[in-house]
């Protein structure tokens, strides 16, 4: 699988630890990851200084539209985000069609929502909770997300109706919603500028299999650059 890491600005901070851990598990099992949103500012304090172009200032909106792009374009499989609670972030994400993120604070949450509802997002709290122990916590959490197929069903013998239902909430999502593209132009465009980052677009772009989406973020990145 393909992962993308993504942090906002309060977290971000922490994007080192969170990023050596999924890496330390995921990486041995055969999957890439991704840091492709917020790196550790140049300072904890959420001040002007502390970003710059290539590191800019992302909220959890951001990383909603991020992750819409990346996974509706096949760019990556799986994406890791959350927020200080982990709720912003489950919240923006789950707006966007062809996006299933659950909530995840121990490692039973990711093994049962990657079993039973088998989605492609998680989002995690990184402050609220996060003390002594943190990061056993995090690596605990990823080796049940990634050891093992997702989609598997739990418990035994409940797969197929788990799957089924798995599935149907992809379609209602596409039902309820707009189009993706629909709906990112009908948003203010500086908000989809601003996740054109560096890192986001070398993963969007080394994996993106989706023509039209890859238009638009040509487009938007060019705008962001004033080109």
């Amino acid at each position: 699988m393909k992962i993308a890491l993504l942090n906002e600005f309060s977290q971000a901070p922490k994007n080192g630890i969170i990023l050596k851990e999924l890496k330390s598990v995921a990486e041995p099992m055969g999957h890439q990851v991704y840091n492709a949103a917020m790196e550790k500012p140049l300072s904890d304090q959420d001040v002007p200084e502390a970003y710059t172009k290539e590191n800019p200032r992302l909220t959890y909106l951001h990383l909603g539209i991020q992750s819409a792009l990346l996974l509706n374009s096949g760019a990556v499989d799986f994406v890791v985000t959350g927020c200080g609670t982990g709720q912003g972030a489950l919240m923006s994400l789950n707006m966007y069609p062809g996006v299933v993120c659950g909530y995840c604070i121990e490692p039973t949450d990711a093994y049962l929502f990657l079993q039973i509802n088998n989605g492609n997002a998680l989002s995690l709290p990184f402050a609220k909770g996060f003390g002594w122990g943190a990061e056993l916590n995090l690596n605990n959490i990823f080796t049940r997300a990634f050891g093992s197929p997702k989609g598997m069903g739990y418990p035994e013998g409940r797969k197929e109706a788990q799957n089924r239902n798995a599935n149907l909430l992809f379609e209602v999502k596409k039902q309820v919603a707009k189009p993706l593209l629909e709906a990112l132009k009908s948003m203010d465009p500086q908000m989809v500028k601003e996740c054109m980052i560096p890192r986001f677009l070398d993963c969007f772009y080394e994996g993106c299999k989706d023509e039209e989406i890859k238009a638009f973020v040509d487009q938007m990145a060019a705008d962001a650059n004033g080109k």
